[in-house]
Order: C-alpha cells, then structure tokens, then sequence
C-alpha cells in the first residue's frame, strides 16, 4: 500500500513574489500518521496545508511546480476526502445556523438526512461547542468559530485533516479539549493528521512526527518528534519554534518615544461602570415567517478601568465577554446598560461616551487592533493599510520626536519591512496579526485596544509585538489587551477576568 500523501518536489511562487513561498517541498505521509507542522511566521506552513488539500489558487495565483498525490490521484481530484481548518475560523462560515454549517460538507457528500444529523450532533459534542444546532452562526466569539470550523471539518469523517492552528484563540482548557477531540476523532476513523501549530508543547503526545519549515520555505527538520526536538531544538528555538521547555522570550526593546501619544491623555482614560452589552442576532425568514433569536447577554455588570501609562489585561475563557468588552471600552460598541466614559483630557470638549464620537474623532485617540487582521486592510499594500489613518488624521500623527516616520520604524521592528510593496492579501496569518498592530499604534493614540495580538507569532515576532505593547505604555498611553497568552498577560500591570459576561 503506497503512501496516503506524496508530494514532490512542491514549489509555488505567488504572483508578485520574488522568491516562492514554498521551495522544492518533498513529503510523505502514511495513512493514519499523525504530523505536527511547525515554523517560523511567514515560513509556508499555511501554505503547504492549502497545498495539500489543492486549494492554492483560491486566494489569488501564482506559479505551481511539483505535485501532490492522495492515494495516487492527484489531490484536486479528491474532493471531499481532505478536510481543511482554516487559519481564519470564520472564513469557514457558510450558512446562518450553526448545525447546517456543519452539516455542509455532509450534505455535499449526499449523506442520509438521518446520518448527517447524528454526525452533526456528534460533531459539536466532540468540540465542546456550547450552543445547540440552531444558534446563529455569526452570533459567536473567535474561540467559538475555531471550534464550530473545526466540528465542520470532522463530521464529513476525511481521510486527511489539515488542522491550521486550531487551537490558536482558546484558553487552555478548550484548547486541551479541542485537542483530545482530534486525538478520539482521527483514532476511531483513522484518518492521517496534518496540524500546524507554533506553541508545540500540546499536540507532542498525539503525533507521530515534527516536520519544521525554515524561512525560505523549504523542510530543514523530519522525523519522530521526541528525536528530532533532542537533536535540533536549539537551532528551531533560534528559527523562532516554541520548543518545550525553553523560557518564555524577552519582549523585544522598542523606544517608547517613538510611540508617545499625539493627544493628551488621562491617568483615568476609560471608566466602565456595570457595563451591559447584549448581542442580536440578524433576523431570519423560516419559511413564510420571521424567525427572531432572543438578544444574548454579552457583558452584565461589568467595571473596568483603563489608566495611561499601564497595561491591562482581560483574562477569560473562550466567549466569555472579552472581545465585547474590547470593543466597548474603544468606543465601537454601545452598552444597554450601564456606563463608558472617557477622561476629560481624552475626551477633550467631546461627549464623555466614547461611542458619540465620530470616526475620525474616535481614531484620534484610540487605537483598535482587532481580532480579525482582515479589518485593517484598507489598501493595496502593506504600507498603504500602515499610513492610511496616519494619512486620514495629518501626516504629522505618523511622526514622533526623532523620527519622521513612525510606520516604517514599526515595519522594521515587527519583520514587515520585506513586505511594505506586498499586498496585504498575500500575508500569512502571523504576517497579518502584526500589520494589525502596527496600523492599530503608528498613528500615536492615546489609548490602544488589542483583541489577541500574539495569536499566530513565533518567539522572535510575539517579543516584537510585546516590545510593542510595553512601549506604548512606558510612552503613557493606556493599552488594553485581551489574550490567552500567559506570558503577555503576565507582564500587563492589571489584570481583570471575565466570566459568562461577568467580573470573575
């Protein structure tokens, strides 16, 4: 029996590129082998999952040389056979409820109506998804869509699963959860795993072998995973792979002059006070009817307070509110209850509630990295989503003492600089995190808001975008910041859990 995927000599080059992203790749996976796909950010492992599943050309062109084979056919051939999670969950979305996302690929496949529903049930219970079959589908937190994509791909029962960071937006109680239901899922149907991660330590006991990208794209580790850590773990540390067992990295040293706000602030720059937010979700035609979801409870009761010059840090399972709270305290959201209000400095002759400010108002002072990178993309290149509010505020907004160019500076710090002429369409999702962050700081705001800035770094890029996060308040803004991420949260100076929508 021949190998379940054989790949030769794999390269592929996007339109626009100068070099491939992925060079001369040779890969062999055994039916029911469990891979463990690791790399620096930007190295092709994104890449080689759509590689492998024959979707290359769906995000834009490029040149393709080699093949890849499943089971002997070639891979565009087999349809259904490959089940693929995206890095983005919420690229995976196709319908309005959440049993019949899942039940998509079943019913491609034209499974029974009777099967489709138990492996939809089965499915969601695998995941641990908390809501039932008919909850809307965009009435989700990111850690909810990470694990409703996944339940889509496992209830079509592939032979391969190409897992993109699955785990990436949970805490770690989901994520272990997450993880033993991929463990029981390829065991009992004895489908081949292909997982990429940067964070290794979880996914170690399950696979069978550590494949390592470098930055050119090319396979410079292979083999059992124990071995292969003993014997490179050192050099992958220093390629940027969270190997097991090293300390955490430094955030990286960034001069906080270069992010100094350009709009005075406060001591106390946003003040909730028993915020409550509730979520609607769309309303929906159920045949001849109007089908009206009842509003969910997002955050009740909640008190929170940002300071210049300090970093606070929302804790908190998945869907537990931290995102909503995010966005509430930056003005995007407007509570149901309760009350946001800015500092007098901040507000400066404007309403108190951040959410009567006008947009260019808004985005004088506060600066938004949200949770999905794609937001920020407002240009052609990287350097135009840098500059656009720099360009929208006054080009003034994008200089700071010492340097005329606060965007190319923050490039340069967090490893864009390559990319500035790229379209921000062709980054990786790592790539993507970190244009985020720089358009969410490069136009100098008063206070900062980030919804999970490390997801998707390896250690080199997460201290980049630490560095960044610390200076920002060493230069006296107020800085926000929702994360999973023990090592960022534990360097914040205050700390506030969330519970179901309330206050730990």
């Amino acid at each position: 029996m021949g190998p379940l995927v054989a790949a030769r000599g794999l390269t592929w080059t996007p339109d626009g590129a100068a070099a491939p992203v992925l060079d001369r790749i040779d890969l062999r996976i055994e039916p029911g082998e469990r891979v463990l796909l690791a790399g620096p950010s930007g190295s092709g492992k994104s890449t080689l999952l759509r590689a492998l599943a024959g979707v290359l050309h769906v995000n834009g062109g490029g040149e393709l040389g080699g093949q890849v084979r499943l089971a002997g056919r070639p891979v565009s051939e087999v349809g259904a056979s490959v089940g693929l999670l995206l890095q983005d969950p919420r690229d995976a979305r196709v319908a309005e409820t959440v049993g019949r996302d899942v039940a998509f690929a079943c019913e491609n496949l034209g499974l029974p109506r009777d099967r489709i529903e138990r492996a939809v049930l089965a499915a969601l219970e695998s995941v641990r998804f908390p809501y039932g079959p008919r909850h809307a589908s965009n009435a989700v937190s990111g850690g909810e869509a990470q694990r409703l994509a996944l339940a889509g791909v496992i209830a079509a029962g592939p032979e391969l699963v190409l897992l993109d960071e699955p785990t990436s937006m949970l805490d770690p109680e989901s994520a272990a959860a997450v993880r033993e239901a991929v463990a029981r899922v390829v065991q009992e149907s004895g489908a081949a795993l292909v997982v990429v991660e940067h964070r290794l330590q979880g996914w170690l006991p399950m696979v069978d072998r550590l494949v390592v990208l470098d930055d050119d794209g090319r396979i410079v580790a292979d083999g059992p995973a124990d071995s292969t850590l003993a014997r490179y773990g050192d050099s992958l540390a220093a390629a940027g792979v969270w190997v097991p067992g090293l300390p955490d990295p430094e955030p990286l040293a960034i001069d906080p002059d270069l992010l100094a706000p350009a709009v005075e602030g406060d001591d106390e720059l946003m003040r909730a006070v028993g915020v409550r937010v509730e979520h609607r979700a769309p309303v929906r035609f159920a045949g001849a009817r109007l089908g009206v979801e009842p509003p969910r409870v997002a955050l009740d009761g909640v008190d929170a307070l940002v300071r210049g010059g300090r970093v606070l840090a929302l804790r908190g399972s998945s869907g537990a509110g931290k995102s909503t709270l995010v966005s509430a305290l930056c003005g995007l959201t407007r509570p149901v209850g309760g009350s946001i209000e800015a500092g007098s400095r901040l507000a400066a002759g404007l309403p108190s509630e951040p959410y009567r400010w006008r947009s260019k108002q808004l985005a004088a002072r506060v600066g938004w990295v949200p949770q999905e990178s794609s937001a920020v993309v407002v240009g052609a290149s990287v350097r135009d989503c840098l500059r656009a509010t720099v360009a929208a505020l006054g080009e003034s907004r994008g200089s700071a003492a010492g340097n005329p160019d606060v965007a190319e500076t923050l490039a340069g710090a967090l490893g864009l600089e390559p990319l500035l002429d790229r379209s921000p369409y062709a980054l990786s999702g790592g790539e993507a995190r970190r244009l985020a962050v720089a358009c969410g700081v490069a136009h100098r705001p008063a206070m900062i808001c980030l919804d999970e800035p490390t997801v998707g770094q390896d250690r080199a890029t997460w201290a980049a975008v630490a560095g960044v996060v610390l200076a920002a308040a060493t230069a006296g803004a107020g800085v926000t910041v929702s994360t999973h991420d023990d090592a960022l949260a534990a360097r914040a100076h205050d700390s506030l859990t969330l519970r179901g929508g309330r206050v730990a």
